[in-house]
């Protein structure tokens, strides 16, 4: 999250214990809160894409180095 959301969550989070938070500051909490999570994930996704798949050898491969 960046520091201006950060922020922003704090806020919320103050007025919700002051039970002063509005409708629409809560629905903006919440859409604030997805947006970072989808970010968060596509992230994720992307850096498993990135990494390299180990490749397992075949059968005839391990002979072969063998010499068999």
């Amino acid at each position: 999250m960046t520091p201006e959301v950060q922020s922003m969550v704090a806020t919320f989070r103050r007025k919700a214990a002051e039970g002063t938070l509005t409708p629409e500051e809560m629905k903006q909490a919440i859409i604030m809160l997805r947006e970072g999570r989808a970010q968060a994930a596509q992230a994720t996704a992307a850096a498993k894409r990135k990494t390299a798949v180990k490749v397992i050898p075949t059968a005839e491969d391990l002979l072969k180095e063998l010499g068999l």
